[in-house]
């Protein structure tokens, strides 16, 4: 790890006059308490989580009902308690506060298919939203969607796709989306665990500056659901967003286009009030609002199922608080639908900002993003970390744009490294707050991130955030004091800790609820019981400047894959070759055993992925089984998912109790001591010998 600089690159201008200082100042009045700075207010919000919470509320005008009640806690949370228990609220409604006519709510930019042509730009006022979510409330109603049901989505970053999800919240349905670039297979595994009632889903996308049909993808997922799901036949909604002309000669019979869909529905007047207001469904603050999936790193991706109340509450904490936005916000962040970033921009309607959605490569062009900032006066700008180190490799926007509307940089998707927080600050602007932000799909939200009030210090992020209770454990469950590497975990509750996994009880087969929640607890509560176990490796650095200490990633404890920043599970990749390689007649093309694994490349920025083969006795790896390995993970996953390194390999190690041993030869082949294995923990250990020797060899590839 580089040498760190108490010296901050970023100084606020006037700490007193930002939000987070006005909410001390509420905090003192109100509670009689005496908070001089962020380090006094973080232990309070940590220490009192109801009044915390409650203040939240009231401070940042949630509309709804909040009743008496906030939440019930000990000291360990295992029970993930209900919150504000008699609350009636709906997220969609809080998202369209805004009605102007003037305010811009969405731009939406596609990556041009042409040589030095602008991105298509459409854009959409708040009235206009309001209005359209209201035409798609008509025909979700008219098509018999009711509170509970999932509707889905299998789109791009489009205007389309987040009116449908406003719109298929605010009837009470249960959101569900994946990303376009995903291969029909992980779809399928996703969806047919949620079973949904309708699919929204575009004809075409534009990436690398060239038009992608999508509808074989569609036709191919829909083919799945209806072949594994029983009684499944999901009504099908096709959107056209791209420039081109569009061409329905693949669609099939049944399936309705985005316009007439809503014709469809505009004379049933139903979820609409007299006075021409959407009938927003106001549930409990618990009420599931949308279904996030995990990376499947030991099976099939986890459904985990976030609370309407948590979702709102924390945004806007988060965004109206801590990041001090607002109507005269540009906000953009670079992200598909498939990840939680989407659900993170798209809560910023909460804040009155206007969002900017981009669809397409956000690198064949290098400039296309940072023209946009200055076209579109974008302030805030978000992105992952692989991202900015891509860019520094091939460009200086500072060279080449003005960018003077910048205020906020967030990065997250994985640890920024010290020498990227000197590239923003050298290449891009000067005088912006760097906020490197860390939470994750599990919470769809943030245990660390930015503030407005606080410097930023090279290599860490700003801050743990407020009524956020993270520490650090070591391996035995002992609180760590600052500086020393650990595990990251929350001591207390939060309100946007998932309800758990799906299905809920109450909305399947009771026994598959149970399970479910089973699976809940194993997941977050296992490893330190009663603690939620977040799968970090973290420092908490020493508080400077009041800010309560801030946070140094460390990287996944897990093993999941994360190549160029895109976090998927190994079974993702493991399933595809099960599927392709493991019964077919060629003796040549079968593999008995496979195991997937993440190597550090670029001096720890990135990571590519290696892929361990075990053939049959006598076979050799050929370069044609290679070729047809890559192909099918390429096609049924996503480029992103296909292995840098096929290797065969003698043995794939197991523990005792049968389980692929990923982490341990993660270690090993990014350089760890045999000395350090405990093998008693192995099967078959005589195996690492081998995972030693190649990883010595990998190394020295990439030198």
């Amino acid at each position: 790890m580089s040498q760190r600089v108490d010296t901050p690159l970023y100084q606020p201008p006037d700490p007193l006059a930002t939000p987070t200082f006005h909410f001390l100042n509420d905090v003192n009045h109100k509670f009689d308490a005496r908070l001089r700075d962020y380090q006094d207010l973080y232990r309070w919000s940590t220490q009192n989580i109801d009044k915390f919470w409650s203040l939240v509320w009231d401070n940042t005008h949630i509309i709804g009902h909040k009743g008496d009640h906030v939440v019930d806690y000990k000291a360990l949370p295992s029970a993930n308690p209900p919150w504000f228990k008699n609350a009636r609220l709906n997220w969609a409604e809080n998202m369209l506060q805004c009605r102007s006519s003037t305010q811009v709510a969405l731009i939406q930019a596609t990556e041009p298919s042409v040589d030095n042509a602008s991105p298509h730009l459409r854009k959409c006022t708040y009235a206009e939203l309001y209005e359209l979510v209201a035409a798609l409330v008509f025909a979700l109603h008219k098509h018999g969607v009711k509170a509970g049901d999932r509707v889905a989505s299998y789109s791009s970053n489009c205007i389309e796709n987040i009116a449908a999800c406003l719109a298929a919240t605010a009837i009470g349905g249960i959101w569900v989306s994946a990303a376009a670039d995903f291969g029909p297979e992980g779809v399928l595994e996703r969806f047919e665990q949620v079973k949904p009632a309708i699919i929204f889903a575009v004809d075409a996308v534009v990436y690398n500056q060239k038009v992608h049909n999508h509808i074989p993808k569609l036709s191919q997922l829909l083919a799945g659901l209806v072949s594994r799901v029983k009684d499944a036949s999901p009504k099908v909604v096709v959107i056209h967003t791209i420039p081109q002309s569009e061409d329905r000669s693949g669609w099939e019979p049944g399936w309705i286009g985005w316009d007439a869909f809503i014709e469809d529905g505009r004379n049933s007047k139903k979820g609409i009030t007299p006075q021409g207001e959407i009938e927003w469904n106001r549930l409990p603050f618990d009420a599931p609002l949308w279904i996030l999936f995990s990376s499947g790193t030991t099976g099939k991706p986890k459904p985990i199922v976030h609370r309407a109340g948590g979702m709102l509450i924390q945004a806007k904490k988060e965004f109206s608080i801590c990041g001090d936005l607002g109507s005269k916000d540009v906000f953009f962040y670079y992200t598909t639908i498939g990840w939680m970033m989407w659900n993170f921009l798209t809560s910023g309607l909460c804040a009155g900002s206007t969002l900017v959605l981009y669809d397409g490569s956000p690198l064949r062009d290098p400039a296309l993003l940072w023209k946009l900032v200055d076209d579109l006066g974008i302030t805030i700008f978000g992105t992952s970390a692989k991202y900015l180190d891509q860019l520094s490799k091939v460009y200086c926007p500072r060279k080449h744009h003005d960018l003077s509307t910048l205020r906020q940089i967030y990065s997250t998707g994985s640890p920024l490294a010290p020498s990227l927080f000197d590239f923003v600050y050298e290449q891009i602007h000067p005088n912006v707050l760097l906020g490197s932000i860390t939470g994750g799909t599990d919470i769809c939200s943030l245990f660390a991130g930015m503030n407005t009030a606080l410097p930023v210090y090279r290599g860490e992020i700003q801050c743990r955030m407020l009524g956020m209770a993270i520490e650090s454990f070591s391996t035995t469950g002992e609180l760590n004091p600052p500086e020393e590497e650990g595990e990251l975990v929350c001591l207390k509750p939060f309100p946007c800790m998932p309800i758990g996994f799906w299905p809920l009880p109450g909305y399947g087969n009771d026994d598959d609820a149970t399970t479910a929640q089973l699976r809940f607890q194993q997941s977050y509560f296992a490893e330190y019981e009663g603690v939620w176990y977040h799968g970090d490796h973290v420092i908490i650095t020493r508080s400077k400047s009041g800010n309560a200490g801030g946070i140094i990633m460390l990287g996944r404890s897990d093993g999941v894959l994360n190549p160029s920043g895109v976090r998927f599970g190994s079974s993702e990749i493991y399933d595809v070759l099960d599927l392709c390689f493991s019964n077919v007649s060629s003796p040549e093309l079968f593999l008995v055993d496979s195991l997937a694994v993440g190597q550090k490349v670029d001096n720890g920025a990135d990571e590519r992925v290696v892929l361990f083969v075990k053939l049959l006795q006598g076979q050799c790896l050929s370069n044609e089984l290679q070729q047809k390995i890559r192909a099918e993970i390429r096609t049924r996953r996503s480029p992103r998912h296909v292995p840098a390194r096929i290797i065969q390999v003698p043995d794939i190690p197991y523990t005792l109790n049968g389980k692929r041993v990923e982490v341990l030869i993660k270690r090993i082949i990014n350089g760890a001591h045999l000395s350090s294995v405990n093998r008693a923990t192995l099967s078959n250990p005589e195996c690492l010998e081998f995972y030693r020797d190649t990883g010595e060899i990998l190394r020295r590839e990439i030198v």
